[in-house]
């Protein structure tokens, strides 16, 4: 095997060419996208839609615009009400930012570094948000006759969507190694 441009990766374990350097660039260039469009989104919310004067929006039969301020974590869970609350919550949002991108400088895969992408971009959307309003803008509400999804954005959706990218690779990575084990099982 050929380690390529000294990366301390070979060919064999490359994913269809791609550098890690290109692949990390790729997952900042994701952030950057999911940030901005989720910035774009709740501006769209407040100051087009005036969703905090005119309330709820029926969009479809199962998707309706509401204007929630999400002083809490996912689902609405520790709600802060106090700055010291919101200030921790905006730290944390940074921390786990950071700490995604410290992972992204080793991963050399496509996946792994789409959802790093994903969940950096969407925690500091969510955390601009408790920084500048002092809660998340969250507006999206999914239901179906009397049932209610909890209202999300689109940076929650990022990361959620993120979140099933690592269980997929996780899954997909493990039953590579099955297989390949299997194989080698098979040989001896």
């Amino acid at each position: 095997m050929v380690e390529a441009r000294g990366c301390g990766v070979s060919d064999a374990t490359r994913p269809l060419g791609v550098f890690p350097h290109k692949v990390q660039r790729l997952s900042l260039v994701i952030a950057a996208i999911i940030f901005l469009a989720d910035q774009a989104s709740k501006c769209l919310a407040l100051y087009t839609l005036e969703l905090e004067v005119t309330g709820p929006r029926p969009l479809t039969p199962f998707l309706d615009l509401v204007l929630v301020w999400n002083r809490g974590i996912s689902y609405g869970l520790f709600q802060q009400h106090e700055d010291i609350g919101r200030y921790a919550l905006v730290m944390l949002s940074l921390f786990a930012a950071a700490g995604f991108l410290i992972w992204l400088r080793r991963v050399n895969r496509l996946m792994p570094a789409l959802a790093i992408g994903l969940i950096t971009g969407g925690a500091l959307g969510n955390a601009m948000d408790r920084l500048f309003y002092g809660a998340v803008v969250d507006f999206v509400l999914l239901h179906w006759g009397e049932w209610r999804w909890y209202v999300f954005n689109l940076a929650d959706a990022a990361i959620v969507f993120a979140v099933a990218l690592l269980l997929y690779d996780s899954w997909l990575g493990n039953a590579k190694m099955s297989h390949h084990g299997a194989s080698q099982e098979n040989r001896t």
